[in-house]
């Protein structure tokens, strides 16, 4: 999974909203639908960008097909911005001892 197609999947309100329910227990596009407000032909779509992308996979469970969030994609994701973070933490950090500096 590249962060940019993460993001680019996870930039659709709706997507954003199937990977919430996913995360708290694995559905089918059938049930996802029920609980959003779109069609069952919508949630696929939208769950095909978000497998593709690499935050969810899909397995059978009986005559079903289930979905299901993959924590391990999404950690390393939240890892990557929480170093960006630090990075520009860092950064205002060191600018704001240059501007106490200069008021010296």
């Amino acid at each position: 999974m590249t962060p940019v197609a993460a993001f680019a999947a996870l930039a659709d309100e709706t997507r954003w909203a199937v990977l919430q329910a996913l995360g708290a227990e694995d559905l089918s596009a059938s049930a996802l639908a029920a609980r959003l407000p779109v069609t069952r032909q919508a949630v696929a779509k939208h769950l095909a960008v978000l497998e593709g992308a690499g935050l969810v996979e899909s397995y059978t469970a009986g005559r079903e097909r289930r979905y299901r969030a993959l924590g391990a994609e999404l950690t390393a994701l939240g890892r990557q911005l929480e170093g960006i973070g630090k990075a520009w933490d860092a950064r205002l950090a060191r600018l704001s001892r240059l501007a106490q500096d200069l008021d010296r």
